[in-house]
């Protein structure tokens, strides 16, 4: 090790955008991310492109995470790397990196799990600030393209999942939904956008009867389908004359849904920390529902940096450096899962 100190590389590679970062006792040095426009053009990830995009995008990505930094390859303990969940063929290739650069500079693996990472985006620090961290226990939201959760977080890498989507996510929701009325991918931005514009209470839609604390979102998208469907047939602009209205509703039917058991949550839990995690969270009609229960209910909200709540590899690296600490370390056979939960 380098002076006592702790250097480790982390690599993201589990969708369409390729990250590293260097993480140095806790602190983020760097964070350098790849995005990839190609997908635009089909409506969604198309996932041979993407992990072909991965295969030329992580050497630039990493050579400059590591020159941000101002360390070399000599200077690093360990190299974490998101296993999973994810796109097998995009995980392959971070994977396969992390294997061989750990193999090339005889240092450590540490295998990250996506879904925790995105909440442990919440402890990280860069070299611009310190953040205000959420103490344990604490409740997370994590809301995404692939999955809606509520987690108690107990400790850094102790975590337990008391409701989830039993099918489709808050995120899918936003995307499927956009690509209806003609918006491009990614969608949930563009709704996003549009909807402060719009009227929230402007047309009603479906909301499942779930009980527990699980989500459902797959009869919202269906509904939204068939309810675009019918009033076109009355009208062809109707979409383009309603647009930033149909865009608040359906944003503020997915938050209200999202922030309802959430408040469950928190009467059964009694737990008053919460967090939002995941691409979602940037989603400023559920920020400020958050915010305006926080101020209700004398809740303490916790709402990541833009940079560190979409797919980033700082989220990788803080997660990578708690498990350095613990010496959780994995083998050169060690495989990515295109499914993992947290456990």
């Amino acid at each position: 090790m380098n002076n006592n100190k702790i250097y480790t590389l982390a690599i993201e590679s589990s969708c369409d955008d390729t990250s590293a970062a260097i993480v140095k006792d806790g602190v983020i040095y760097s964070n350098v991310t790849a995005s990839q426009d190609v997908h635009m053009a089909y409506g969604g990830v198309v996932p041979e492109l993407a992990s072909r995009a991965h295969q030329q995008n992580i050497i630039p990505v990493v050579d400059q995470a590591m020159k941000k930094a101002g360390v070399s390859a000599k200077d690093l303990d360990a190299v974490a790397f998101t296993r999973g969940p994810g796109l097998l063929g995009s995980l392959m290739v971070g994977t396969s990196f992390a294997k061989g650069f750990a193999l090339s500079q005889d240092i450590p693996m540490i295998e990250v799990n996506h879904l925790q990472a995105h909440i442990l985006a919440h402890f990280i620090d860069d070299l611009k600030q310190s953040y205000d961290h959420p103490g344990f226990p604490f409740l997370a939201l994590l809301v995404s393209g692939g999955n809606s959760q509520i987690i108690v977080v107990e400790d850094h890498l102790q975590m337990r999942v008391i409701g989830q989507t039993i099918d489709d996510a808050a995120g899918e929701a936003f995307d499927k939904c956009a690509k209806v009325m003609g918006l491009t991918y990614p969608g949930g931005p563009l709704i996003d956008r549009n909807a402060k514009e719009g009227d929230p209470h402007a047309f009603v839609f479906s909301r499942p009867k779930i009980q527990g604390l699980d989500y459902s979102f797959s009869g919202l998208k269906t509904s939204f389908l068939y309810f675009i469907r019918d009033h076109i047939k009355e009208n062809p602009n109707f979409i383009k004359e309603n647009m930033n209205d149909l865009c608040a509703s359906l944003q503020y039917t997915i938050v209200d849904i999202l922030m309802n058991k959430v408040k469950r949550a928190v009467r059964e839990t009694g737990i008053k920390e919460i967090a939002i995690a995941g691409g979602v969270s940037a989603n400023s009609g559920l920020q400020n529902a958050l915010k305006e229960a926080a101020l209700k209910h004398h809740w303490k909200v916790f709402i990541p940096q833009l940079g560190y709540s979409l797919d980033n590899g700082a989220m990788v690296a803080i997660t990578g450096y708690f498990k350095y600490l613990k010496k959780e370390f994995v083998d050169q056979d060690t495989a990515p899962f295109a499914r993992m939960v947290i456990e």
